[in-house]
């Protein structure tokens, strides 16, 4: 079973904050927490995580917190998940890094999963923070449904 991690799927959250947020917003962690739910050890994690990864910036001071790096049609899924987690790999083999498999040079299907690995970072890609942010109208989860 392919599936998000924790710390990734609470990052899309968070940012939808953001997202939903006026223009400029700077969001406190304090705040982002409560609004979230989650830990406030988890979402500072996390908001450090984005920081550096270029998807927000850091605000100090009394109003300090933090705000969207860009506007949320410029941030993709990839770069989310990227940020919090590192590169997205299907295998150990398509992380980009040099991998310790004994296997590798004669696996026949490493060039396959280089290929899956792609079509997946691609697709997440396309989606945006914006597209995540805008809830899905009630008649299209049930069009989803039905085409299971």
């Amino acid at each position: 079973m392919l599936r998000l991690t924790k710390l990734a799927d609470y990052g899309i959250v968070l940012l939808i904050h953001f997202a939903r947020s006026e223009e400029g917003s700077v969001l406190p962690a304090r705040d982002l927490a409560e609004r979230s739910r989650l830990p406030l050890p988890t979402v500072s994690r996390i908001l450090k995580g984005l920081s550096s990864g270029g998807i927000l910036e850091s605000h100090r001071g009394v109003k300090g917190g933090y705000s969207l790096a860009r506007s949320p049609e410029r941030v993709t899924v990839t770069e989310i998940i990227s940020a919090i987690e590192g590169p997205i790999a299907m295998t150990v083999c398509t992380d980009g890094e040099p991998t310790d498999c004994e296997h590798e040079a004669s696996c026949p299907a490493v060039n396959r999963w280089q290929v899956i690995n792609q079509a997946i970072n691609e697709a997440l890609g396309r989606v945006t923070l914006a597209e995540m942010a805008t809830p899905v109208p009630e008649n299209r989860l049930i069009e989803i449904e039905t085409a299971r």
